[in-house]
């Protein structure tokens, strides 16, 4: 069997070390790699028609640029390291969205940073914590 890492990347340096240690481990045992980008985004829906066309015309600007911004560079990375890998943006709450995705993909690990680039972490509890708490797949916290 395969070893899949989900890798939950935001541009932060936790982010990026939990990168570069998945990184190691694919390397060592032939693994591959899903680099996740999750955007926060809240399940309250707008009133008018109007107001809801122009939420998913910003949540498609959002996962463009995610894409162009984050993912690419990452995955380039992976190729220029010989690691295979893809990745994934999507839209939700950042720990259930990582998890879904990780059963989704059937991942063998997630891997998170334990600090994140999000200021709201502070206030409502780390998505490393939450992930930890919520999923069924071994999970490796990067400080």
């Amino acid at each position: 069997m395969e070893t899949l890492y989900l890798v939950g990347v935001d541009g932060s340096n936790c982010g990026k070390r939990a990168l570069a240690y998945a990184m190691e481990r694919a390397a060592e045992n032939g693994g591959k790699i899903l680099a996740a980008h999750v955007i926060e985004w809240s399940p309250y829906a707008f009133n008018t028609p109007e107001e809801n066309a122009l939420r998913h015309q910003r949540r498609e600007q959002e996962l463009s640029l995610a894409r162009e911004e984050v993912l690419e560079p990452i995955l380039r990375s992976l190729s220029e390291a010989g690691i295979p890998g893809e990745g994934v943006c999507a839209h939700g709450h950042v720990a259930k969205t990582l998890v879904r995705l990780g059963k989704e993909h059937d991942v063998t690990c997630l891997v998170i940073g334990r600090k994140g680039s999000s200021r709201l972490a502070q206030f409502f509890g780390s998505v490393a914590s939450h992930v930890v708490q919520i999923t069924d797949r071994p999970v490796t916290v990067v400080p």
